[in-house]
């Protein structure tokens, strides 16, 4: 049967041999991990991870058919869930020695890492995620303070995440051709981070001050509290700064404040 790829589902099949292997070299799976890989398409990763003989493998995939046919091409040797990747209950397949790898659909790729950096027990159990993002995405992913990219992601993702740039990968190596770049990334989640009640709460105070990145953060600061000049103070912040001059620490600091007071 002949597949044809959906656009509506993003479908971008890495067909570059090279760049798979070097995905899963990127893994170093033992026979101790268990591995969750999301948006496997026709298989050709996850092939190369089962090789590898890792604990567990479980693979979700939304297409129902890519689910029958990879259930056909494993048998009983790996789960396949066939289930919308936005819609999992990760928890209820995370194990030690996780490892996640990924070729996320663009559309939906920044969705995916937020809901996953929501989830505490990625940080206590999982080892690394090995994901594939449109270049745009991964260029904010990895942004520095002071850069034209840095934003509301760049603070959200290096909040619980070491992040490190691997290689970006040409259109080519996908069938079909997307239109623009890849970029593959590995996240390590760090076992110690800012302790915040509530990850909303940074995704709040980071959206209401780069809804007006042009301006200065004194606006954003004098919504936010009564007392912005006692805060500013306090933090050692400058209010004639623009959202992107602050880095990431000052940020979870005003998210700490901010959960003080309500």
């Amino acid at each position: 049967m002949i597949f044809v790829p959906k656009k509506s589902l993003g479908q971008n099949f890495l067909i570059d041999d090279n760049v798979l292997n070097k995905i899963v070299e990127l893994g170093n799976i033992s026979q101790n991990d268990n591995i969750i890989e999301v948006g496997p398409g026709n298989g050709a990763l996850t092939n190369k991870i089962f090789e590898k003989n890792p604990k567990s493998l479980i693979v979700i995939e939304k297409d129902e058919i890519l689910a029958n046919l990879l259930k056909k091409k494993f048998e009983k040797k790996i789960n396949v869930i066939n289930q919308d990747m936005m819609l999992t209950s990760y928890e209820t397949y995370i194990k030690n020695n996780l490892i996640i790898f990924g070729n996320l659909p663009y559309n939906i790729s920044t969705q995916i890492l937020t809901k996953w950096i929501k989830t505490d027990v990625i940080n206590k159990f999982c080892k690394k995620l090995i994901l594939m993002f449109q270049k745009e995405v991964a260029d904010r992913i990895i942004a520095n303070t002071n850069s034209k990219n840095y934003g509301r992601l760049s603070i959200f993702a290096n909040w619980k995440m070491k992040i490190e740039k691997i290689i970006d990968i040409e259109p080519e190596s996908f069938r079909p051709s997307p239109k623009v770049k890849s970029t593959l990334l590995v996240f390590v989640p760090k076992k110690n981070f800012y302790k915040l009640k509530d990850p909303k709460n940074l995704e709040h105070i980071t959206n209401i001050f780069f809804n007006q990145r042009r301006k200065m953060i004194k606006k954003p600061l004098k919504f936010l509290f009564k007392n912005f000049d006692e805060i500013s103070k306090n933090l050692s912040i400058d209010l004639k700064l623009r959202p992107q001059n602050l880095d990431p620490l000052t940020y979870y600091k005003i998210c700490e404040f901010y959960e003080s007071l309500i």
